[in-house]
């Protein structure tokens, strides 16, 4: 009786050990990856929303395009938020990721800037212009840079365009690929360049006053929020995409960013 006695209280002890392990691993706030800037600030936001529905979230912030998808993939992240699907489909593409949108972000018009010239017809021929050298915000740059009448492309280049699409260049342009995070520090040394808003932003420029250019509003470039495929259908994905799409979040992205970030659900 002693035995089994013992046995029994053993095996009480290691379900309640098990259950209480369960209950921390649920109450261990979800890590979300943002790039810093705009996106970390909205997220702030969103993680005082979420709050009030029992959703803890830490924000993990990076300062490039990367990483937090690795991080993702690995099991380092539960979520992020930084990226449109284009370039998330891109990565899962060339990197086999098993990453899946959940919901619509933010849309954030790419701008183009000079310390050069006030109009891009000003730039001279041969004037070298900053583009990402990421796919497919590089091929988004070619698209605006077509749109505004600078270059042409060759039709089938659709959304990954690279500057050997170009089949017409006027001007002459010489792209000059840089990592998009350090588009903004280019300015000094190239005629233009095209700088993604949130690192605009960081870098201390207003797209609505200093862009001497901008992306159409109507764009298939609208971000998303990003979580593994395993874990889509869980409930916390629900109330995280919630808190997101709340009426708070909302407000805070007019106010705050006044037409440089808009809401894109």
């Amino acid at each position: 009786m002693h035995k089994r006695t013992l046995i029994h209280s053993a095996l009480a002890l290691a379900a309640a050990v098990a259950f209480t392990g369960a209950a921390f691993a649920q109450d261990k706030p979800l890590k979300v990856g943002v790039t810093a800037g705009p996106h970390a600030h909205i997220f702030e936001q969103v993680k005082k929303v979420a709050e009030k529905d029992g959703l803890k979230i830490q924000i993990v912030e990076f300062s490039d395009y990367i990483q937090p998808n690795a991080a993702l993939a690995a099991g380092d992240l539960d979520a992020n938020s930084y990226q449109h699907k284009p370039f998330l489909d891109q990565q899962v593409k060339d990197r086999g990721y098993k990453l899946v949108s959940v919901a619509y972000t933010v849309n954030y018009p790419i701008g183009i800037y000079s310390k050069k010239v006030k109009d891009l017809k000003e730039l001279k021929d041969g004037a070298r212009f900053g583009i990402p050298n990421d796919p497919t915000n590089g091929g988004r740059v070619l698209l605006v840079l077509q749109d505004l009448g600078l270059i042409k492309l060759r039709a089938e280049a659709g959304l990954k365009a690279t500057p050997l699409d170009v089949t017409d260049n006027p001007k002459k342009i010489k792209f000059v690929e840089l990592e998009a995070a350090q588009l903004p520090r280019s300015l000094d040394d190239l005629d233009a360049s095209a700088i993604n808003t949130n690192f605009a932003l960081s870098a201390g420029l207003n797209p609505q006053k200093d862009a001497i250019a901008k992306e159409s509003a109507k764009s298939p470039y609208v971000n998303i929020l990003v979580v593994r495929e395993q874990d889509k259908d869980k409930p916390w994905v629900t109330k995280l995409v919630k808190a997101y799409h709340s009426d708070e979040v909302r407000k805070y992205i007019e106010t705050e960013f006044k037409g440089s970030v808009l809401a894109g659900f």
